[in-house]
């Protein structure tokens, strides 16, 4: 991490995006004994890799909860309700508020979810009631069924296609609650001793799956409904993890302190120790563990990776990797192994494009793509577009991963993502060069790729102290734009008046070519 070794995620409240996005800490105020001349706290947001984004000071209420959603904006909520919306590097965007019932009995915690295309915020209130925002960007608050009497253990929020669920734990009970029943439903997972409290909780990121803690050390696994149990594990310890989460959807783990122990679904277990105080972030396909000195992902091997570079494997691709090899190497080897596939050649082909996809080392790509295209050759009817895109993507991954970019992307992960959304994501950051690489892969539209873009760095570009004269950076303005159709200069010399540079604005309205 670039941010060095200075800092202890313990003291910290952490929020992670998913997807390789940015990260946002700040103080946790319950971990500090309170002064009366303690100024207000700093919110500080980093890249993946650590570095430095922006940072503002804090000057609301009592701030509760951090979150991000789903296009990257920090979500804040603050203990009596109101939630307050910023960008990456820190621009307020809006607020709203929980209700004014919220505002007057103020929240116990507060979760920020996503579902497919939405971001939410769900919080408990101190006189145990659940209301949610479905949609922070239109908020509207929903009050969920009361809870019986009797505090509350944990909760999480389970996103349905339709509607959005929230499992509740009251020590030994377990409840369901929907905002179109009345009454919670109680719910009966499968213990097999059973008298255990739920104290911990975590649901998948497709909300297939749950994961309980019970108060012995007891974790149950099974599908979010509670109908289906895969496995319970005993994870002998009667000391609360500092986070559940799941790793994919094959797996579970628990964070101590120093820490962490995976339980797969099938009951299997592995332990790992921390050279630091972590943080963990689920993704689609892993976890990813935040530390003070490194940044590392979680993931299950995938299977043909195991198949095409296992020791001993005699599936296509590893031959036809060994074939590669070997002519490299004017071996007869070559001969032999390309005489055990070839009658599963496209096979061997596709599994060693897809090994690549799934490696980090660009020299493990290389070998493997190299293996792919030497297989290809034997194929002339084989599309050449697979090997081509195949290539160009995991270019761009590597770009991206790069840690002055700092979005560390899985293959999986930038399947859900997409290639358009991850320009946006690029564009968002400024790092205008790739996205014009990525756009004119993609062959967008003008409108969508090389003007859009060109007219983002051109706003950005006047935004910017700079020891040239207004004319200069007029004619560097549009010695890169030109008249790319879609470019207005007067969207570029309106963003200059704006932030108070009428001169530069004036010189820009010189190379508008449309009279209106």
């Amino acid at each position: 991490m670039e941010w060095g070794g200075g800092i202890n995620l313990g003291d910290f409240l952490v929020a992670a995006a998913p997807y390789g996005g940015p990260l946002a800490l700040t103080r946790d105020e319950t971990k500090f004994t309170k002064t009366q001349h303690a100024g207000k706290p700093l919110i500080f947001i980093f890249s993946s890799s650590g570095r430095k984004i922006a940072s503002f000071k804090w000057t609301s209420g009592f701030l509760l909860s951090l979150g991000w959603s789903r296009s990257e904006d920090l979500v804040c909520v603050q203990e009596d309700g109101a939630v307050l919306l910023y960008d990456m590097f820190g621009t307020y965007q809006h607020t709203f508020n929980m209700g004014q019932e919220v505002k007057d009995t103020h929240i116990q915690s507060a979760q920020v979810f996503t579902s497919h295309r939405e971001t939410g915020v769900a919080i408990l209130s101190k006189s145990n009631r659940i209301f949610m925002v479905n949609n922070v960007y239109e908020p509207k608050t929903r009050k969920y069924p009361d809870i019986p009497g009797g505090g509350v253990e944990c909760w999480c929020v389970v996103r349905e296609e339709r509607h959005t669920n929230v499992l509740v734990s009251q020590g030994r009970d377990l409840l369901l609650l929907n905002h179109i029943e009345q009454r919670p439903q109680a719910l009966y997972p499968e213990w097999n001793e059973a008298g255990g409290c739920i104290v911990e909780m975590a649901v998948s990121t497709n909300s297939r799956h749950i994961a309980l803690l019970s108060d012995s050390g007891k974790l149950w696994i099974g599908s979010s409904d509670i109908r289906i149990k895969y496995c319970e594990y005993d994870a002998k310890s009667q000391v609360k993890p500092k986070q559940l989460a799941w790793c994919g959807t094959g797996a579970v783990v628990l964070l101590w302190d120093m820490t962490l122990e995976v339980v797969s679904v099938n009951g299997d277990a592995t332990s790992y120790y921390l050279d630091s105080t972590s943080h963990l972030v689920q993704e689609v396909d892993g976890v990813r563990v935040l530390g003070s000195i490194t940044h590392d992902l979680l993931q299950k091997v995938p299977l043909v990776v195991t198949e095409t570079l296992g020791i001993g494997s005699m599936a296509p691709g590893a031959l036809l990797l060994e074939a590669a090899k070997g002519f490299q190497e004017r071996s007869t080897r070559a001969n032999d192994c390309l005489g055990m596939i070839k009658d599963a050649m496209e096979e061997a082909v596709n599994q060693c494009l897809q090994a690549a996809q799934h490696e980090y080392c660009p020299q493990a790509q290389k070998m493997l793509l190299r293996a792919a295209l030497f297989g290809k050759s034997f194929i002339p009817e084989m599309n050449p577009e697979l090997c081509k895109k195949t290539i160009f993507t995991l270019r761009v991954l590597n770009a991206v991963r790069d840690y002055r970019v700092g979005l560390p992307l899985t293959w999986n992960q930038l399947e859900h993502l997409t290639l358009p959304v991850l320009l946006d994501r690029l564009v968002f950051r400024r790092f205008f060069p790739l996205a014009l690489q990525i756009a004119s892969f993609l062959k967008l539209p003008e409108s969508d790729g090389t003007s859009r873009i060109l007219a983002h760095w051109a706003c950005y570009k006047v935004l910017q102290p700079s020891q040239k004269s207004d004319e200069q950076i007029a004619k560097e303005i549009n010695s890169k734009l030109g008249y790319t159709p879609g470019i207005s200069y007067t969207d570029i010399a309106n963003r200059a008046d704006q932030a108070g540079r009428k001169q530069l604005a004036i010189k820009l309205i010189e190379y508008e070519c449309r009279a209106k």
